[in-house]
């Protein structure tokens, strides 16, 4: 069983993904499958350099993530470029993670990915889960975790699908707007209640 879990920048991915890894799923996380295909050297970087220019790379010749950002975040059809490169590098490295858990038995995979829905990703879960929370608390929690200001927060944030959109595409959704205590006992029951239905 292949479980999607998704969400809004700020909504505490992450506190969930790592409930699914304690109770024995395999962990495929998008984000670093992202860094993977962009590293020196690969052909995703090469293209990225190719239509973004040289600016987005560093002077040892890896990718620089926040001018990169800068370029994208507030600029909808170079995002839509960026991503036309991205997703089929991401997607295909995923699969290869998939067929590996697949040869190894494993019978439950979570795939972590915050575009789950934008890189077609879903088609390949046999649930989603979503993770929200309300504005103002995503909105500091980002500026918090990736010393961005005010206006970069709304720009990320914005640059998403609303709360409506998640929960209306998803199986199942966890709100993580309370304390740790309750997203964590929330998990641990939603976790038990997929595995159980296997």
């Amino acid at each position: 069983m292949i479980v999607g879990l998704t969400g809004q920048t700020g909504a505490g991915k992450s506190t969930v993904s790592k409930v699914f890894a304690e109770k024995g799923f395999a962990v495929i996380n998008a984000d670093t499958v992202a860094r993977m295909v962009v590293e020196k050297g690969t052909p995703c970087l090469n293209e990225l350099q190719k239509k973004f220019g040289s600016e987005i790379i560093n002077p040892d010749d890896t990718l620089n993530r926040k001018k990169l950002g800068n370029i994208v975040f507030t600029d909808s059809k170079k995002l839509q470029l960026l991503n036309s490169i991205m997703y089929p590098a991401i997607t295909s490295e995923i699969k290869n993670q998939i067929e590996y858990y697949n040869s190894q038995e494993k019978k439950f995979i979570l795939l972590d990915a915050p575009t789950l829905f934008e890189s077609n990703a879903d088609k390949l879960c046999d649930i989603i889960i979503s993770v929200i929370a309300d504005y103002d608390i995503r909105k500091k929690r980002i500026m918090k975790r990736d010393n961005i200001t005010s206006q970069q927060a709304d720009d990320r944030i914005n640059s998403q699908h609303s709360q409506d959109f998640f929960i209306r595409n998803s199986d199942y959704y966890i709100k993580n707007n309370d304390s740790l205590k309750k997203t964590l006992s929330d998990t641990s029951g939603l976790v038990s209640k997929i595995m159980e239905s296997l």
